[in-house]
This record gives structure tokens, sequence and C-alpha cells, in this order.
């Protein structure tokens, strides 16, 4: 008989821990998630667009998205691991396209002319304001997500691991299937 209370005390403290979980989930605002995944989705479909011009990056950016559906699917689930891939990536993405290329640049002046004059010469390049933006964004949301989280030091080291795999992952996919973006990463990372 005392096994069978155990076995029922052990299953009622398992409830309760759920359903304490379950209230950390909804005690986090709507907003968070709707932001992160308008952020990660504008970046998925820069990336979709960006392909049909070149389609030598199809794989690339098939491969790249995949990060982006992980922290969506993650952050859903309150995860710190989650918060830090999204954070970290953007990051690194805005990063690189606000002060080592051109891209933002580029698409910042085709967003201009555009409104200027009503013609899109380079469509492909505007695509890169729509990236930023939704990076931006997605920066934002996954670091209050992270806060609202109420990290102690192992969610800080979650967050700090999630980053470095999602930054890992992109390097891993642009060497195996983007080689003409090797020089930019070696710009990046300064070797």
């Amino acid at each position: 008989m005392g096994c069978f209370f155990s076995i029922r005390e052990q299953l009622l403290y398992q409830l309760r821990i759920a359903t304490m979980h379950a209230a950390t989930f909804s005690s986090r605002p709507a907003w968070i998630d709707r932001c992160i995944l308008a952020g990660a989705g504008f970046f998925i479909f820069a990336l979709a667009f960006s392909a049909v011009f070149d389609p030598r990056i199809r794989l690339l950016h098939f491969l790249q998205a995949l990060i982006y559906v992980a922290v969506i699917w993650l952050t859903r689930r309150n995860s710190a691991w989650g918060y830090g891939a999204g954070f970290f990536i953007a990051i690194l993405w805005n990063y690189t396209n606000l002060f080592i290329t051109t891209f933002v640049r580029g698409g910042l002046s085709q967003l201009a002319l555009f409104l200027h004059t009503g013609h899109l010469h380079r469509p492909d390049l505007l695509v890169a304001v729509i990236a930023a933006g939704g990076h931006f964004l997605l920066i934002a949301a996954c670091l209050v997500g992270m806060i609202y989280l109420r990290p102690r030091f192992v969610h800080w080291l979650q967050f700090l691991a999630g980053g470095a795999l999602a930054v890992s992952y992109f390097v891993l996919i642009i060497y195996t299937t983007g080689p003409q973006y090797i020089p930019l990463v070696g710009r990046v990372f300064h070797y």
C-alpha cells in the first residue's frame, strides 16, 4: 500500500510541476511570440525571395531558413536555447550586412529610389531592408522573451550555447553549400 501512495504522490507532484510550467508559458505576453514569428517570417520571406533571383543560393537559403524555423519552435516552448539562437543569428546577419557589406545600404538606396520615383531597379537589394527589419524585430523579441523567462545562470548559458550553435551551423552551411561566401565569413570573423 505504501508503494501505491508514493506513485500517486509522484504523479501529483509531476502534475503540479507541469501546471507551473504551463503557467510560465501563459505569463509571457503573446506579443513576444508574434514578434518572433513576424521577425523570423520576414527573414524567411527574404531568403525565399532572393533565391528566386539567384538559383545558386537556393540550397543555402533553404538550410538557413531551418534556423528560423527552429527559433520559432524553441521560443514557443520558452527555451533559452531558442532565444539565444534567434538573438545571435540576427545580430550576426545584421552586423555583416550593415558593417561588412553594402547589402543593406544598397537596399535602402533602392527603397529611397522607389519612394522618390515609383520605380524599382533592383528588387533583390530591397529585400535586404525587409531582412534587416525582421532581424531587428527578432533581436528585440528574443531578448525580451529571455528576460520574461526570469533566467538563472543556467538559462544564460543555454542562451549563449543556442547562439553559438546557430552561428556554427550557419558557418557550416556556408562552407558546404555557399562557397562564394567563404571570403565574407573570413572578413566577419577576421581570419
